[in-house]
């Protein structure tokens, strides 16, 4: 798998605990300080532990001035899409365009029927996606009337607005062949996980996506491509992800030179203020110089030395 060559992004992820309530603001302006890019919030509305993510990034929005949010990744199931763009749309404009919209098609269906939502088959998931993206684009294009009909959703004379400032980015949170297809035609980026996509799964993931691509016209690489890790900076481990600052860098390096991926969200697995920092100060810097480096030749004109 090639690098697709697409400007570096990084950020940190974690779970919008209620107990302590401070503990995703702490976090929050940790990576805010730090200069590190993106935020990401997982939605999982059934846990009696969690907090509402859009609820939640509502509230750290005012508290930082830089970072970018996005759901990691947004229950389709429980939001339904015109009123998820509409929140997405209203938090860009409170932000001044950092919100980003990190879409799933749904999973823990005992626990989404729990709520009320319903139970979807594969195919059924896939082609609520594609709706969903269809309407919410609606919802954010400016028109002054909106009327959709689909299968699984509808919109009869829906007056949109206020308009995102920026053009929000969706991200699938897509694993199956159906839906990294859908990723490749229609979203704008691709959010896998470490652990159920290793390294190793990654170049038949890829094909899947830019199968899509091209199959609609577009450039592979126009798809931003989003690796939530999860591990610890420091000491010595076993895990891919676990030891010092300079293991992290090799490891991320690899992953954007070898293995196509351009947008790094950290999970710390403990010492959560301590990890981010050491992630932005230690880690960001030596991927970036690494990346450019390796990139330099290519953009030059120079073939790359052995």
């Amino acid at each position: 798998m090639a690098d697709y060559g697409r400007k570096l992004e990084f950020g940190i992820s974690f779970e919008p605990l209620a107990d302590p309530p401070d503990y995703a603001a702490r976090i929050t302006k940790a990576a805010d300080r730090a200069g590190l890019d993106l935020v990401g919030i997982q939605d999982h509305p059934y846990q009696r532990r969690f907090l509402d993510t859009w609820t939640l990034i509502s509230t750290l929005v005012p508290v930082t001035e830089r970072v970018r949010f996005f759901p990691d990744v947004a229950n389709l199931p429980l939001r339904p899409p015109a009123m998820l763009a509409k929140a997405a749309a209203s938090l860009d404009v409170l932000s001044g365009g950092r919100i980003e919209l990190g879409l799933g098609a749904g999973a823990f269906w005992e626990a989404v029927i729990g709520m009320g939502g319903p139970r979807r088959s594969p195919g059924e998931a896939v082609r609520a996606t594609e709706e969903a993206m269809e309407v919410m684009r609606l919802v954010w294009s400016g028109e002054r009337s909106l009327r959709f009909e689909g299968e699984f959703y509808n919109l009869k004379g829906m007056k949109p607005g206020p308009r995102p400032v920026h053009e929000i980015g969706i991200w699938l949170g897509a694993a199956g062949p159906k839906m990294l297809r859908l990723t490749g035609r229609l979203a704008n980026g691709w959010v896998p996980s470490l652990f159920w996509a290793p390294p190793e799964r990654l170049p038949g993931l890829h094909e899947q996506i830019d199968t899509g691509a091209s199959e609609a016209g577009r450039e592979p690489r126009e798809i931003q491509r989003v690796y939530n890790l999860s591990g610890k900076i420091g000491g010595e481990g076993d895990g891919i992800l676990e030891g010092p600052a300079s293991k992290w860098v090799e490891t991320l390096s690899g992953f954007a030179l070898e293995h196509g991926m351009d947008t790094f969200i950290f999970w710390p697995s403990e010492d959560h203020e301590l990890q981010v920092e050491l992630f932005a100060n230690e880690v960001v810097s030596g991927v970036r110089a690494a990346v450019d480096h390796a990139r330099r030749p290519r953009r030059l004109g120079i073939a790359a030395q052995p």
